[in-house]
C-alpha cells in the first residue's frame, strides 16, 4: 500500500469504518463561498456546516478534496517546479466532526492511522500544540506516549486557526516527521524551522471557540474537528522519497513528458518537466470542472497555468503542442478516483491543444523581445515594467511567466512599473469579476430552512396549486403583513413555480387569496431548496398562514419547456457535428429564446449550422415521449447520462431522455437535469438558430428560437426577402444573384472612381503646382487633393515616386470633412528628412495628434479637412527649416 491511489483509498476506508460519511470531492469552483477563486482547502465545501449556516446531513465526514492554489492569497505558482512540495493542484485528505467527537477521538484516530495502518516509525514523529492547549498536550502524552520534548508548544497564529476576523476558531496540532539529520533544518518553533528535515504532513484543527467583533472569544456549545493531510506529502513519506515529484504519480507523468520531448529530466531540464506534470494536473481538473481559459477571473488563472507549462515545453524543445498528448496518461492514473476526468477527456485534450496552438503563434516573437530586452542586463539586473507589460498585453505572457523566464538569468522584473502599466486593466478586471458565479444564500434563509424545512416543488406536472404562505420578507426582514403596492418575497409550503436553476429562468404568474391578489415576477432558490417568490401585491392584504392559489403563466411555461428541451437536443447535435470535445459552458432559457454557450475553438460554418438544425428538427419530428427517471448521480452517469462539469448534484437526480438516435441504437439525448421539459419532442414544434458568435477564448454562443417564436422569425426573414424581390422586380429565388450582381457592379464603380481620382491627381490641380518645386535644396511634390481619402493616397504616392526618384512627396487628401496625409521620401533625400516627422507636422497643423510609418514612408489623419492647405504648408515649413 504505497501508491498514491492506494493511500487515498486506504485513508477513506479507514474513516468509513469509523462511521464517517465519505464525501466525494466538491468541484474546484466553490459552490458556497463567493469570496474564493478556487477551493483551496479540504474544509471549504463544509464551511457552512462549521459556521452554522447549514445543518450537516451527517455528524462526521471524510474526503479527499481537490484543491488549487494559484491565485490570490494562496498563490504557489512561482515556486512550482523549483521546490520539493509546492503544487498548483493538490489533494487534501481530511476527517471532519460537526459537533460530534473532539480532540481525544481526533488524536487517537490520527495516531492509529499513521502508526498502525501506515506504519510510520513512532521515534521519528513529533507534534506541535498551541501554547496553552494543555488538553491536547495531555492527550498526546496519553495516546502516543510522547515525552515533553516531542510535544512542542507554539503560541503564534501558525498554531491557531480562524475562519476570519470573526466566527469559529481554535487551536491546532500539527504532526511532523523527522526525515533525518542529513537534511538541513530544525524542529518547528526553532530559528531554522524552514529546513527540510522536519516535515509537517497533517494538521488537526480543534474548532472550540467563536470569535466576536468586540474581541470576545467564547467556547462553542458543540466543538468540531477539521483536519487536513496533503496526499502528495504523505505519499512521499510512505514511498521513502524527499520530493513529491519522485512519487509514483509524478514519476509516471514526468516519464511521459520525457518520452514526448526526448529530453531527460536531469539538470536544467528537471524543473521544466516538473512544471509540466504539475500544471497538466491543475489545467485538466479545472477544465473538467467547467473552467475555460480567458482573460479574467478563473479563466485567466487557468490560462496562466497553461501558458507557464507551455513555455517550459518550449524550453524543452517541443516542436508541436505537448500538453494534450500527456492528458491520456494523467487520466489513466487519476480517472478512477475522479471520473469527471474521463467524462471530460475530449474537452480537456481539445482545450489544451487549442490554447497551446494559440500561444505558440506569439511565443516565438515574445521570447525574441525578451531576449533582446535582457541581452544587455547583467546578473542582478531588472527588466523594465514596460517591457513586462508589453509581453503581457501584446504576446499573452502573464507576469509570473516573464518572472519565471528572467529568473533563470538571475534577473528580476520592475513590478512597480508593471503595476503602473497594468492599473487600468486590473481595475477593469476587479469590476468585471463576479466571484464564484453563485451568490451565497443569506444566513437568514438558512435559518428559515432549519426552522421550517425545505419547500416542495409541485410543478413538473402542474401549473396550479393551493398552498400555505409560510414567510413574508421585505427588505431582508420578516414581516407579518403585506398590503397593495408592496414588493415582497414569499415562501410557501409547496409551489408549482420553478425557481431559476440550471440556466432555466424562474416562472412568472399569479397568486390569489381571499380578498387579494398579486403578481409573481420571479422565483429564486435560497438555502439550497427554498423556493422564494418575488411578488408585487396588487390588491388586499397578505399574511403568513394564508391559503393561496398559485398559478403559473402557462403559455410562458410551455414556451420555456420547449426551449429547455431544445437545448438538450442542441447539445447532443453539437457533439455529433463538431466532436465530443463540445461541452456546455452555460445557458439561459426562458419563454422567449435560447442562449447556449459551449466549448469550441472556431466559428461554425453555414454547413455545420445547417447540419445541427437538421438533426434537432429530425428528433423533434420523431414526436417521441420524453422520459424522466430518478436515480443516484453516479448510477445515472454510469448508465450514460451526461452531467455538466462543475455542477453540484444532490443524492437523487432527474435523468431526462429525449428522442431516438438518428443512427444506431439508443436514445438521442440523455442528461441529468432538474428543469421542466416537454411531454413529447414534437411539442418543440420547430428549432431555428438565429445567431452564432464567440464570447470568450474557446467558447461560442448560439442563440435560437423554437415553436411560434421561430415561426415568426422565419416569417420576418421571408418578408425581407419578398420586399427585396419586389424592389428588384425579380422572383424571390433570384434575389441572391441580383444582390451579388449589384455588389460586383458597385466594386467596379469604386475601382473606376479611384482610377479617375488618381488620374486627376496625377494631372495636377487641387491648389498646387503640377510639377515639383525646390524647397530647402530638395525637390518637393506637394499637393492638396479634394475628395481623395487616406486609402487612395498611398497608390498615388507610389506613382509620384516613379516621377521623383530623389525628393519628397507630400499629399494631403480631404474627403467627408476629414483630412489624410501621406509623405514619401526618396533617394538621397532620405538622409536629410524623416517622413514620419514631416507627416506629423501636417497632422498637428490640422488638429490631429501624430503619424506613423517608416522614415521613408508615413501616413496620418486629422479631423478637419478644411485645414488641408495649412497641413501642406506645415510640411513645406518643416522642409525649409
Amino acid at each position: 500500500m504505497t501508491s498514491l491511489n492506494q493511500i487515498r483509498s486506504h485513508f477513506l476506508d479507514y474513516f468509513r469504518k469509523k462511521d464517517h460519511a465519505v464525501v466525494a470531492s466538491a468541484p474546484l469552483v466553490p459552490q458556497n463561498d463567493p469570496t474564493l477563486l478556487f477551493v483551496n482547502a479540504g474544509m471549504v465545501p463544509f464551511k457552512n456546516y462549521f459556521t452554522g449556516a447549514e445543518t450537516p446531513p451527517f455528524p462526521r465526514a471524510a474526503s479527499s478534496q481537490k484543491c488549487v492554489r494559484a491565485g490570490g492569497k494562496h498563490n504557489d505558482l512561482d515556486n512550482v517546479g523549483y521546490t520539493a512540495r509546492h503544487h498548483t493542484f493538490f489533494e487534501m485528505l481530511g476527517n471532519f466532526s460537526f459537533g460530534d467527537y473532539f480532540k481525544d477521538q481526533a488524536i487517537e484516530a490520527a495516531w492509529t492511522l499513521i502508526t498502525k495502518e501506515f506504519g510510520l516509525p513512532t521515534d521519528k514523529l513529533l507534534v506541535t500544540v498551541y501554547a496553552d492547549d494543555d488538553e491536547a498536550a495531555g492527550l498526546w502524552k496519553k495516546i502516543a506516549g510522547f515525552s515533553d520534548d516531542k510535544i512542542i508548544r507554539i503560541g503564534t497564529s501558525d498554531n491557531f486557526w480562524s475562519m476570519g476576523d470573526t466566527g469559529p476558531c481554535g487551536p491546532c496540532s500539527e504532526i511532523f516527521i523527522d526525515q533525518g539529520p542529513e537534511l538541513a533544518g530544525g524542529p518547528p518553533g526553532s530559528p531554522d524551522e524552514d529546513g527540510d528535515r522536519f516535515l509537517e504532513f497533517w494538521n488537526l484543527v480543534f474548532m472550540q471557540y467563536e470569535q466576536f467583533a468586540d474581541g470576545r472569544r467564547e467556547r462553542l456549545p458543540k466543538p468540531s474537528i477539521d483536519t487536513g493531510m496533503g496526499l502528495e506529502r504523505i505519499t512521499a513519506i510512505l514511498q521513502g522519497v524527499r520530493s513529491n515529484y519522485d512519487t509514483d504519480l509524478f514519476r509516471t507523468l514526468i516519464a511521459a513528458s520525457v518520452e514526448a520531448t526526448g529530453v531527460k529530466a536531469e539538470g536544467e531540464a528537471a524543473p521544466s518537466h516538473r512544471v509540466i506534470a504539475d500544471h497538466l494536473r491543475s489545467s485538466s481538473f479545472l477544465i473538467a470542472d467547467g473552467v475555460s481559459p480567458s482573460n479574467e477571473g478563473r479563466g485567466y488563472v487557468l490560462r496562466r497555468i497553461m501558458r507557464r507549462a507551455m513555455r517550459h515545453a518550449h524550453i524543452l524543445g517541443a516542436s508541436e503542442p505537448l500538453l494534450h498528448r500527456l492528458a491520456p496518461t494523467l487520466i489513466a492514473e487519476m480517472g478512477e478516483a475522479y471520473p469527471e476526468l474521463k467524462r471530460a477527456q475530449a474537452s480537456i485534450e481539445h482545450t489544451l491543444r487549442e490554447e497551446e496552438e494559440r500561444f505558440r503563434r506569439t511565443l516565438g516573437r515574445g521570447m525574441a523581445l525578451l531576449e533582446e530586452a535582457t541581452g544587455g542586463l547583467a546578473t542582478g539586473g531588472v527588466l523594465s515594467g514596460e517591457t513586462a507589460f508589453k509581453l503581457y498585453d501584446t504576446y499573452g505572457f502573464p507576469l509570473d511567466l516573464t518572472q519565471d523566464a528572467v529568473r533563470a538569468k538571475g534577473l528580476t522584473v520592475d513590478l512597480e512599473g508593471f503595476d503602473a502599466a497594468m492599473a487600468k486593466q486590473r481595475e477593469m478586471a476587479r469590476e468585471n469579476w463576479s466571484g464564484s458565479g453563485q451568490v451565497a444564500a443569506a444566513a437568514e434563509w438558512f435559518s428559515v430552512r432549519d426552522r421550517l424545512g425545505p419547500t416542495e416543488f409541485a410543478g413538473y406536472d402542474n401549473v396550479e396549486a393551493t398552498a400555505e404562505l409560510l414567510v413574508l420578507v421585505r427588505d431582508g426582514q420578516e414581516i407579518d403583513k403585506a398590503k397593495a403596492g408592496d414588493k415582497v418575497q414569499a415562501l410557501f409550503d409547496r409551489t408549482p413555480f420553478y425557481a431559476e436553476s440550471g440556466g432555466q429562468a424562474g416562472d412568472q404568474g399569479e397568486v390569489e387569496w381571499q380578498g387579494g391578489r398579486g403578481r409573481v415576477t420571479d422565483v429564486q432558490k435560497q438555502a439550497g431548496d427554498l423556493h422564494v417568490h418575488d411578488i408585487d401585491v396588487l390588491e388586499g392584504e397578505l399574511s403568513p398562514g394564508a391559503r393561496v392559489r398559485l398559478a403559473v403563466d402557462a403559455a410562458r411555461r410551455a414556451a420555456t419547456r420547449a426551449n429547455h428541451s431544445a437545448t438538450h437536443l442542441l447539445h447532443a447535435a453539437l457533439r455529433h457535428v463538431l466532436g465530443p470535445h463540445v461541452a456546455q459552458k452555460g445557458q439561459m432559457v426562458d419563454g422567449e429564446r435560447i442562449r447556449f454557450d459551449f466549448s469550441h475553438g472556431q466559428p461554425l460554418s453555414l454547413d455545420e449550422i445547417d447540419r445541427i438544425e437538421a438533426e434537432v428538427n429530425a428528433v423533434v419530428r420523431q414526436n417521441l415521449p420524453a422520459a424522466t427517471e430518478l436515480m443516484a448521480p453516479q448510477q445515472a452517469i454510469e448508465a450514460g447520462a451526461m452531467a455538466l462539469f462543475g455542477e453540484k448534484y444532490g443524492e437523487v437526480v432527474r435523468v431526462l431522455t429525449l428522442g431516438k438516435a438518428l443512427e444506431g441504437e439508443g436514445a438521442y439525448s440523455v442528461e441529468l437535469c432538474g428543469g421542466t421539459h416537454v411531454a413529447r419532442t414534437g411539442d418543440i414544434a420547430l428549432f431555428k438558430i438565429v445567431s452564432e458568435q464567440g464570447v470568450a477564448a474557446g467558447v461560442r454562443r448560439i442563440e435560437a428560437l423554437t415553436g411560434e417564436s421561430a415561426r415568426r422569425w422565419l416569417l420576418e426573414q421571408a418578408g425581407v426577402a419578398k420586399g427585396l424581390a419586389e424592389q428588384f422586380k425579380v422572383p424571390v429565388a433570384e434575389v441572391p444573384a441580383r444582390v451579388e450582381a449589384l455588389q460586383v457592379q458597385a466594386r467596379k464603380l469604386e475601382k473606376d472612381l479611384a482610377e479617375a481620382k488618381r488620374q486627376l491627381a496625377m494631372g495636377g490641380g487641387g491648389g498646387a503646382a503640377a510639377g515639383p518645386e525646390e524647397i530647402g535644396g530638395v525637390q518637393v511634390l506637394a499637393r492638396v487633393m479634394e475628395g481623395v481619402g487616406g486609402k487612395d493616397l498611398r497608390p498615388i504616392a507610389e506613382e509620384f515616386k516613379k516621377q521623383l526618384p530623389d525628393g519628397v512627396i507630400a499629399l494631403v487628401g480631404s474627403a467627408e470633412g476629414k483630412a489624410a496625409v501621406t509623405v514619401a521620401v526618396t533617394g538621397a533625400a532620405q538622409g536629410r528628412f524623416n517622413a514620419v516627422e514631416l507627416a506629423k507636422a501636417a497632422v498637428q497643423a490640422m488638429g490631429g495628434q501624430g503619424a506613423g510609418g517608416r522614415p521613408d514612408f508615413a501616413q496620418g489623419g486629422a479631423p478637419d479637412g478644411a485645414k488641408a492647405v495649412e497641413g501642406l504648408a506645415a510640411v513645406k515649413a518643416a522642409l525649409g527649416a
